[in-house]
């Protein structure tokens, strides 16, 4: 009996001490999941489970071609390039590189982005000038700073030399006649695209866990809020989903040192109104989507948070809330579907 109630004195005893550390740590933090989490949800959604286009069903038969499409060289000119030579999948659906080269070899002038959730962004391109997926995979087949392809005809022909594409559009696209075209094409690709979404931490945590994220990330999320960058950075993609200007304060080369002058969404639309606006990025998978900005001037991540905050709210991060804000972000990281990345057998 007194054993017994020694050892009950002694787990009272560490239980009330683990209690007490967790609220020391608790105080010296300053945060607590659960009132972080209730920030977090009013501010921001989880990634939805699917990126629906009325207009464009997934479905396996169209998946399936798109994903050969996608994978496929002989899209360029020159039978170089893919859609994965500059968005590769095995990479987070980059290539890591400040800009790609195109078909010919030249280097473009804007840093490639992910196609991981691009999707549900609300336009495409940093200058957002094309409206969705569908209108974006067309692209760069016909840009002659990518893929070079002389025109339409061109790429059709191609694919309908090909026995195994004529079956696979025929599947994806049952009782067109023709079903192999540039839209159609264009409308498969898409569809793979639809199924790159990647859920992460984040959004265990907005569903309640909160054990999803750990104390520095926590920490990291609270000063991300309250420095203000989700004024830009908001909705699931926390970001994608509008224009702003780029810098507010100071020029790009003081920021980054780069030497180009991009004007931005001026370069489409040539209103002097747009000059220096481009679309707000996606930060979900930021952490491996390097380098940064707009010509992938910044190769590390806590330097681009400290450039972003000076550039669009005129603050000097201390180096705690930079690694507290790059380790939240890293905490958007999440996994590319297996099946996306097994590179499929060509026709």
């Amino acid at each position: 009996m007194k054993k017994t109630f020694i050892l009950a004195i002694v787990a009272m005893m560490a239980f009330t001490f683990a209690c007490k550390n967790k609220q020391s740590k608790d105080q010296t933090s300053g945060v607590k999941a659960d009132s972080v989490l209730l920030l977090a949800k009013n501010l921001y959604q989880p990634l939805p489970a699917e990126a629906v286009n009325p207009d464009n069903s997934v479905t396996p038969e169209k998946v399936l071609l798109g994903k050969t499409l996608y994978y496929d060289n002989r899209l360029s000119l020159n039978n170089t390039e893919s859609c994965n030579t500059c968005h590769n999948l095995a990479t987070f659906g980059v290539d890591n590189k400040p800009t790609s080269p195109g078909d010919n070899g030249k280097l473009g002038t804007r840093n490639s982005p992910t196609t991981l959730n691009a999707a549900l962004h609300f336009l495409q391109f940093w200058d957002g000038r094309m409206k969705d997926v569908e209108e974006q995979a067309g692209g760069p087949v016909m840009n002659p700073a990518e893929m070079s392809m002389p025109d339409e005809k061109e790429v059709i022909a191609r694919l309908t030399k090909n026995e195994g594409y004529k079956k696979l559009f025929e599947a994806a696209f049952p009782g067109e006649k023709p079903a192999v075209t540039f839209t159609n094409m264009k409308k498969s690709i898409a569809a793979f695209e639809r199924t790159l979404i990647t859920p992460d931490k984040f959004d265990k945590f907005l569903g309640g866990d909160l054990t999803a994220l750990n104390d520095q990330e926590l920490k990291g999320l609270k000063t991300f809020v309250e420095t203000g960058c989700n004024a830009c950075h908001m909705g699931p993609l926390l970001g994608g989903n509008m224009f702003q200007k780029y810098p507010l304060f100071g020029t790009h080369k003081e920021l980054t040192g780069s030497t180009v002058d991009d004007f931005g969404k001026m370069q489409a639309t040539k209103a002097e109104a747009d000059k220096y606006f481009f679309k707000v990025p996606s930060l979900r998978n930021i952490a491996e989507t390097w380098p940064y900005l707009h010509d992938g001037s910044v190769k590390d991540l806590d330097k681009t948070v400290q450039i972003m905050a000076k550039a669009q709210l005129n603050k000097e991060l201390t180096p705690e809330q930079t690694a507290d804000i790059t380790a939240f972000l890293k905490a958007l990281t999440g996994e590319v579907p297996a099946d996306a990345k097994q590179v499929p057998v060509m026709p």
